[in-house]
């Protein structure tokens, strides 16, 4: 008996596409095998799909849960979550798991896989857990910042006029911890990746557009003043699969 659950016409849907390229150069993998079921019941498989020439799969619904959710303030989550699975000849596999979907939009999740001979044999990547949405999920309160910072103490402003960066530099830790570690993040990913943390897909599009002006004007003024230091942001918001808390 197949383990395939039939899916029924649900009221409200949104669509998913999946990306999967190696970690070595961003190649596209072709022929991957992808398995999704439902983070409530992961043992059921909702589909299986492969990917193409260009480490692309085809576009598939889902349900999600009611648009109004998303759109007005509710205690229900706006947004059904996924595990996706994905092997590949040749690659390690890869366990994403909380992969949202919102209705009447598309999701897009890009998954990167490493060559087997990239890591000793029986090392294997850890499981990516996607943590809840930060308009949902809870979270300790952002470390409070004064709103005027003196110039006068630790870091200078080495920049003539504002610039946008190729990547900026995120702090794993307060700014107190000189030990934690940084990493460097493209900053079009960093910006694409705190809007997808900050709003739902589902709002307005002027609405969308005003945030995301807000959130890089925020981010140029942060790397411009060197508001932190010798690193440029806090780790507030990174690409999804990258857990630093």
């Amino acid at each position: 008996m197949s383990n395939i659950m039939k899916a029924e016409t649900p009221a409200y849907s949104g669509d998913l596409t999946i990306s999967v390229t190696s970690s070595l150069g961003f190649i596209p993998v072709n022929d991957a095998t992808i398995t999704i079921s439902y983070s409530g019941d992961p043992d059921t498989v909702v589909q299986t799909l492969s990917t193409n020439d260009s480490g692309q799969t085809s576009t598939i619904s889902l349900p999600a849960p009611n648009l109004s959710y998303s759109t007005e303030i509710s205690d229900v989550q706006p947004y059904s979550e996924y595990n996706i699975s994905v092997t590949a000849p040749g690659y390690e596999p890869v366990y994403i798991s909380g992969t949202e979907i919102l209705p009447d939009v598309t999701a897009v999740q890009p998954v990167t896989m490493n060559p087997l001979e990239v890591e000793p044999p029986g090392e294997t990547e850890d499981d990516i857990v996607i943590p809840d949405h930060t308009l949902y999920g809870e979270y300790p309160p952002k470390i409070p910042e004064d709103e005027i910072k003196p110039m006068d103490e630790s870091g200078e402003i080495v920049l003539s006029r504002v610039v946008i960066p190729e990547y900026v530099i995120v702090h794993d830790g307060v700014p107190q911890d000189s030990s934690a570690p940084n990493y460097y993040v493209r900053y079009t990913d960093y910006i694409k990746n705190v809007v997808s943390s900050e709003i739902y897909a589902t709002w307005p599009e002027n609405t969308i557009y005003a945030n995301t002006l807000a959130i890089m004007s925020f981010t140029l003024n942060r790397v411009y003043t060197e508001w932190y230091g010798g690193w440029q942001l806090s780790p507030d918001f990174l690409p999804f699969g990258m857990s630093l808390h």
